[in-house]
């Protein structure tokens, strides 16, 4: 058998296990005979008894002692569980394990998981209904699907099987979670995002957050149809990614604003060279000439570590058409401000905000706090001669998403920051189910600040077409 190996005599060493499955393996005495399946108790999927535990350990034992570790890491995954899988039914048979085929087929996928994917998270991980897995120790994972949160019945063995499953996470892009860094953020093959934080500052056990992407990507016409937006309103923003307004997208945790950057980047032309900043590369642009960067921690020293900051800065060396910043949560704010405002028109970030007000005096805020000795007013010119459009996006307490503003930034009056609202939306109450009843209204503009910048780029009909249509909706 390919991924066999041979044991000629018991002084061969054994293969290497990977590093994140050895930790996997405790030393087990030898186990007593399996009891009959009549008296066995049923191991039922996510109530799994200390029986079933010991039962899966000594047939993974048995199974390092037969496979090629080596051999199995460089097969296909259907190929490689495959393998394990033959090699299974040959322990259960060999050994005279009283267990039935549906509770085989169960332990043959616990062991897969284990040995090729993130063990008891590969079933919610295929799930694409789920928008964040939260892990709270080993005995607690709650998921959030159609933006409520309910607990699950799929448990870890134990912290330890947790923690190797949070190893095995970040290390595959180059980072580690340990007492020494008990805080990781990272990411998955499919961009989506991971934080771990491990004890001792998780006082009951390594908790995992993962806010996963949906395999096919969101666009505008799904956000209309899932009443996010309206269509004049989802027309408007595309005319906003073509003609290259500078945009930030500001909304609370979890109300969709990386979801929403995605979307708006599907509409800036393949021609345009991007560069994207980020803490942990999630963002998913389709376009041919893109540059992804990403920002590093600093090693087991204390050194080699690369801030946003760094990598916005280094950005305006690399002749960029646009600058896309993940997250903005820091003196990169000015950075990206001064990004905006020589040349790189159509740059986009998102922040952490409530409002469209509240945005702007958080741009002021952090970069104050990076340690700038600049005026209050010197900034505020700064944001406003670089920032064309706030889009605000907003989970409600249904749990539901909308894009509740899209508003312009004006100019100053005095030293007030004067913004425009082009769409709005208004909560009217909520039904006998507990959902949010409200709607999108156009605020009447005709001609937004970006006009000029439309008629450029050869969209004017397009955008008044656009805001006619919405008065008219507003109207009925």
């Amino acid at each position: 058998m390919f991924g066999r190996k041979i044991v000629q005599h018991e002084a061969l060493t054994k293969p290497q296990m990977p590093q994140a499955s050895m930790k996997k393996v405790p030393s087990v005495k030898p186990a007593a005979q399996p009891r009959p399946l009549a008296s066995r108790p049923q191991l039922v999927k996510g109530d799994k008894t200390a029986e079933y535990y010991d039962l899966k350990r000594q047939i993974f034992n048995a199974l390092i002692e037969e496979i090629d570790v080596a051999q199995l890491s460089k097969m296909e995954a259907s190929q490689a569980r495959n393998e394990i899988s033959e090699i299974v039914n040959h322990i259960v048979v060999a050994k005279k394990i009283g267990i039935s085929q549906a509770e085989q087929e169960e332990l043959l996928q616990d062991i897969c998981n284990d040995i090729l994917g993130y063990g008891p998270l590969e079933p919610l991980l295929a799930r694409d209904d789920i928008a964040d897995i939260m892990v709270n120790g080993s005995n607690r994972i709650f998921i959030e699907v159609d933006g409520k949160i309910q607990e699950t019945d799929i448990r870890f063995r134990d912290n330890e099987q947790l923690l190797n499953v949070c190893q095995r996470i970040v290390s595959q892009v180059g980072r580690r979670v340990d007492e020494a860094s008990p805080i990781c953020d990272a990411r998955l093959a499919d961009g989506s995002r991971v934080n771990v934080i491990a004890p001792p500052l998780a006082i009951d056990g390594p908790t995992l957050t993962i806010r996963k992407f949906k395999k096919d990507k969101l666009t505008l016409d799904q956000l209309v149809k899932f009443g996010s937006i309206t269509p004049e309103g989802a027309e408007i923003l595309q005319i906003i990614g073509r003609v290259r307004c500078n945009v930030l997208v500001s909304g609370g945790t979890g109300s969709g604003k990386t979801t929403l950057l995605n979307t708006l980047t599907r509409y800036i032309d393949p021609e345009e060279r991007i560069i994207t900043c980020e803490d942990a590369a999630e963002l998913q642009l389709q376009q041919p000439h893109v540059v992804r960067l990403e920002t590093r921690p600093p090693n087991i020293e204390g050194s080699g570590e690369i801030t946003m900051r760094a990598l916005v800065k280094n950005c305006l060396r690399m002749r960029p058409e646009r600058i896309i910043v993940g997250e903005v949560r820091g003196p990169e704010a000015f950075d990206l401000l001064q990004a905006m405002n020589t040349g790189h028109d159509g740059s986009m970030g998102t922040l952490h905000a409530n409002s469209p007000r509240e945005a702007i005096s958080r741009i002021e805020s952090m970069i104050t706090m990076g340690g700038y000795t600049l005026p209050s007013k010197t900034i505020r010119e700064m944001l406003v001669s670089s920032v064309d459009v706030i889009v605000q996006a907003a989970r409600l307490r249904d749990g539901s998403r909308r894009i509740t503003h899209i508003t312009e930034v004006l100019g100053l009056e005095g030293d007030v920051v004067i913004t425009q609202d082009l769409f709005v939306y208004e909560i009217l109450g909520e039904d006998a189910n507990g959902r949010v009843i409200g709607r999108h209204r156009s605020t009447g503009i005709g001609r937004p600040a970006f006009w000029d910048r439309a008629r450029y780029y050869g969209e004017e009909k397009r955008l008044a077409a656009a805001l006619d249509a919405a008065e008219m909706a507003a109207a009925a």
